[in-house]
């Protein structure tokens, strides 16, 4: 009962680390408010005829989308001052945690100045702003890239290092996220400059949680256990550790479709 106890505080902790993305969206679309809440007719949406050619739909999309709207984004989605700009319109609309996403290629080419000097370039843009940097560590390959370019992004001054969009085909697992703890150990060792972490995306249930909440502890201490340093950013945890307080108090689980977020 005392473990059963421990385990039940422990899953109250995690409901202060967890991060869920894009929780402030608002709908501007009367239309896409009622498709959103299921009040739409599915037959008005089908298409007489199904397009599988991938140039085919990209022509489709550039040719039917306005120049001024998604198209002319998509188009300069790829220029870094574009980003870096976009982050100083955040900043000045009043954001105070930015996330960025570091190119991959200089990982995997090796180019570790180049990692640093986008990085570093992304943190003066941020300002006086929380910067989350986004390793995308399922596309870097080895758990030795991993490595670097942790260190890369510390030392270009991101205030956490966080494991993935989500999006990724694979994206935080345990070794990944352990070897990201240990060079956040040993930059702290060094230059005594706490940086944070976040594992995003796979951790779906409240026992992967404290698999996480169980590292972060012996690598780090309690003192990187807390919002300001350690999160988890998993919308689908949310239910699961719901469930599982449920559980400890009516002694059944429900159904997840009882819940805000299944």
């Amino acid at each position: 009962m005392h473990f059963i106890r421990q385990a039940t505080t422990v899953l109250f902790s995690a409901f202060a680390l967890l991060s869920i993305a894009q929780t402030n969206i608002q709908l501007t679309s009367s239309d896409v408010a009622d498709i959103l809440a299921g009040n739409y007719n599915p037959n008005d949406y089908i298409s007489d005829s199904a397009i599988s050619d991938p140039h085919l739909i990209a022509a489709n999309l550039s040719t039917s989308i306005q120049a001024d709207s998604l198209k002319s984004y998509l188009f300069k989605l790829s220029s870094f001052e574009t980003r870096l700009r976009e982050v100083e319109l955040s900043v000045a609309a009043g954001a105070s945690e930015i996330d960025i996403v570091i190119t991959r290629q200089h990982v995997l080419t090796g180019n570790w100045q180049a990692l640093y000097d986008e990085t570093r370039a992304y943190r003066q843009a941020c300002g006086e702003a929380h910067m989350k940097t986004i390793l995308a560590t399922g596309d870097l390959l080895t758990l030795e890239h991993v490595a670097m370019a942790s260190w890369a992004c510390m030392m270009a001054g991101a205030d956490f290092i966080k494991t993935s969009t989500g999006k990724e085909n694979v994206n935080a697992t345990l070794p990944v996220a352990l070897t990201m703890v240990r060079t956040i150990r040993e930059y702290a060792e060094r230059t005594g400059f706490q940086v944070g972490f976040k594992p995003a995306g796979g951790v779906s249930s409240a026992k992967a949680a404290l698999q996480y909440l169980i590292l972060m502890k012996e690598e780090l201490g309690i003192a990187w256990m807390q919002p300001n340093l350690f999160r988890i950013g998993a919308s689908s945890l949310l239910t699961d550790i719901e469930r599982q307080l449920e559980h400890f108090v009516s002694g059944h689980y429900s159904a997840a479709h009882r819940h805000a977020m299944p």
